[in-house]
């Protein structure tokens, strides 16, 4: 489906720029003041938009904890797909949300899939809210078996609460009461 839809085109207006839960970590100490930053790189695809995402602790912003690519696509008006992209050799793109020139010469074949992690997001008019179907999206992270992601995205914010799974469907990572709160700042 082709990406000229005005639904898409305010989606990737939303989600890309710089974010922080740091209002959220002043006001509850169960969350931490994170940064989220969102920078849309191969502007020339056609069938969809990709995204260079990388998350940081306020306190490290040149130390980023997760660095994916999003890849963004319209499945009918209101509903829309993430697919999630983990690269190799992230070292080399920590801070490429102010330089997307270091993806030059790449392409999305250069990527890992993450199999099963795709967000299905559906527009309701107000925000885009979605995601992962649960238990597809496989993870090893602090004894985890499965990941699950639901996020909203605003305006001026962009909600998300991962949480890993064990084989037994208890909770081992992740918050534990609510999304975390990213407000848009740039």
């Amino acid at each position: 489906m082709a990406q000229d839809d005005e639904t898409f085109d305010q989606l990737m207006e939303w989600m890309e720029g710089q974010f922080d839960s740091g209002d959220q970590a002043a006001a509850d100490t169960n969350y931490y003041n994170i940064t989220l930053k969102m920078k849309r790189i191969w502007p020339e695809a056609s069938n969809g938009a990709w995204l260079y995402v990388e998350q940081a602790m306020a306190s490290s912003p040149d130390k980023p904890y997760r660095q994916r690519v999003y890849f963004v696509s319209q499945q009918s008006d209101e509903h829309l797909s993430s697919d999630i992209y983990s690269l190799k050799d992230e070292e080399k793109f920590i801070g490429a949300w102010k330089d997307p020139s270091v993806f030059v010469g790449m392409k999305p074949a250069d990527l890992v899939y993450k199999e099963g992690c795709s967000v299905f997001l559906f527009y309701d008019g107000f925000q885009y809210g979605g995601k992962t179907n649960t238990g597809s999206c496989e993870s090893t992270l602090r004894g985890a078996s499965y990941a699950t992601s639901n996020v909203s995205i605003t305006s001026d914010a962009l909600n998300s609460w991962d949480r890993g799974y064990d084989e037994k469907g208890n909770q081992v990572w992740g918050a534990e009461n609510g999304a975390y709160i990213f407000k848009k700042r740039m």
